[in-house]
């Protein structure tokens, strides 16, 4: 009984009494047909992550000392606090490109992994550039003291 009501209630409003015009208009059929890579999500993405990327970045190699300046908010304060290191690796690209920067504080070795075009980084100077003939420097992890040291590079 309850099933034969419910079947009569979606004939009543399955039933339109009004029938509608959908009009579509040109001008608006022409634009979604003109500009397909506008409406590409990924060309969307590729296009918001271009005007995230920094213009100004210097040339980084792995072995360079750099010194980055990273923006610390503390209550309503923002200050901008210098990190010094050797960059020991290197990774991604775009706006995903990331650098490892490796220091020692009070003797204990400290490493950060910075984003570049991230809005947190707001410097970046190379100090001195590294000779080195690896990609990554991840044996320096392993090295005490003096033996840390990279020689410089000056043809770059």
């Amino acid at each position: 009984m309850a099933k034969e009501k419910l079947e009569s209630e979606l004939e009543i409003t399955n039933e339109p009494n009004n029938p509608i015009d959908i009009t579509v208009e040109k001008e608006s059929e022409d634009s979604v047909t003109k500009n397909p890579k506008t409406l590409s999500a990924s060309n969307l993405i590729r296009e918001f992550e271009n005007a995230q990327l920094k213009k100004e970045l210097p040339d980084i190699y792995v072995g360079d000392t750099v010194k980055v300046g990273v923006k610390i908010t503390e209550g309503n304060k923002e200050r901008v606090q210098p990190y010094e290191g050797v960059v020991i690796a290197k990774r991604h690209g775009g706006i995903n490109q990331t650098i490892t920067v490796r220091r020692i504080f009070q003797g204990i070795g400290v490493e950060r992994v910075f984003m570049l075009h991230s809005p947190q980084v707001a410097s970046l100077k190379v100090e001195r550039r590294g000779k080195v003939r690896r990609a990554k420097l991840f044996y320096l992890r392993d090295r005490v003291g003096k033996a840390t040291r990279v020689k410089q590079r000056f043809d770059r």
